[in-house]
């Protein structure tokens, strides 16, 4: 049998200019989202900690049997200080792949979040604490320690493909994926959406605010109509 599909790979040096990565704590993921034509982002799975706070950090990424979290614990055991933690479970919610135990495990080593494709449990624990926790479901049935499973290699999580180091950022929306090569241009153009949407906001309380796309918009949609 090949080692394929039951591996460990190095983690490589991060590839994310540590001031390019603080600069996204202060961005949506709806805003940033945008600024990547609506593609790069995680969908169906809900927030389930705190306030839904804002996480942002690189990805560790483990692709495990559905069911089974033996690769997680090594992801855990091998994170340092700013990594979540993404995992392909397939979508699979039969049982929790992570809950109370490993969320302190994995906080006291500075890792920041989980982003599970599958289901955890302990919810009552994950809703009260402001460690970041996204997920497909909750159930009380545990996981399994058997493997097989991958750590540090491309995965898919709720449709999106995430690469190891790639910028996890998940809030209130839910979670977007930004590829680590593009990570300063998306930051640079998600700054400026946030701002031109502040100045939208200014306009709106004033009562000043337009909508010129609109007219055009249906000008050149309707223009033609008979």
């Amino acid at each position: 049998m090949t080692p394929i599909g039951f591996r460990i790979l190095p983690r490589t040096a991060p590839a994310v200019d540590a001031a390019v990565l603080a600069g996204y704590a202060e961005l949506g993921s709806a805003q940033i989202s945008d600024c990547m034509n609506r593609l790069y982002g995680i969908v169906g799975l809900r927030p389930l900690h705190a306030g839904a706070r804002r996480i942002v950090g690189l990805a560790l990424t483990v692709k495990t049997r559905p069911g089974d979290n033996l690769m997680i614990h090594q992801a855990i055991s091998m994170g340092v200080a700013g990594d979540v933690i993404v995992v392909d479970g397939g979508g699979e919610t039969a049982n929790a792949l992570v809950g109370e135990l490993m969320m302190m495990d994995a906080r006291n080593r500075g890792v920041v979040g989980f982003v599970v494709d599958g289901a955890v449990r302990d919810a009552d624990v994950f809703a009260a604490g402001d460690f970041g926790c996204f997920a497909r479901d909750v159930n009380h049935k545990g996981p399994y320690k058997d493997g097989p499973g991958e750590i540090n290699v491309p995965v898919s999580v709720g449709g999106q493909v995430v690469h190891p180091g790639d910028i996890i950022v998940g809030d209130a929306d839910g979670v977007v994926v930004i590829p680590a090569e593009h990570a300063a241009a998306v930051l640079a153009l998600a700054q400026k959406k946030e701002a031109d949407e502040a100045v939208s906001k200014e306009k709106l309380r004033a009562g000043t605010y337009t909508k010129p796309w609109l007219e055009k918009t249906l000008a050149e949609k309707l223009g033609g109509a008979k």
